[in-house]
């Protein structure tokens, strides 16, 4: 699944004013952590916390802030119960990086085999993966 290369400094500025955008939102240490705990459905507060291993109530209250200003997440408050129940979600924008993330997954996963045994690698990255042309816009 291999693009063709940008011809022009435009296209070559347009697909790398993509990728920023991408990184600035879903870059730093917990927001992909938060998206994968909620993959596996609505979540509560502390449940994300625990799934989310090191992030503090503060911060994970920030990130899914700006998940939920993003479009990413749906927060759904319970006012009905006793205490409020509120539950996180994925909308269905989130949903869309599911293969980004799976993406990820993979190369990290094949990532980690080539640092612990590099010398069995090789040859099988480039026959898995050719040199790509470039990114498009």
């Amino acid at each position: 699944m291999h693009s063709t290369q940008p011809r022009t400094p435009q296209e070559c500025n347009a697909s790398m004013r993509s990728v920023r955008d991408a990184l600035d939102l879903l870059g730093g240490k917990w927001k992909l952590p938060i998206i994968v705990g909620l993959t596996g459905g609505p979540r509560r507060f502390k449940q994300l916390q625990r799934e989310v291993a090191g992030i503090t109530a503060k911060m994970l209250s920030k990130e899914l802030k700006e998940l939920e200003i993003n479009g990413l997440i749906t927060r759904h408050v319970q006012a009905d119960a006793a205490p409020v129940a509120v539950t996180y979600t994925l909308a269905a924008y989130g949903r869309t990086l599911y293969p980004v993330i799976e993406a990820l997954r993979s190369w990290g996963q094949q990532h980690r085999r080539h640092i612990m045994h590099p010398e069995t690698l090789e040859a099988a990255a480039e026959a898995e993966w050719p040199e790509p042309e470039a990114l498009s816009a």
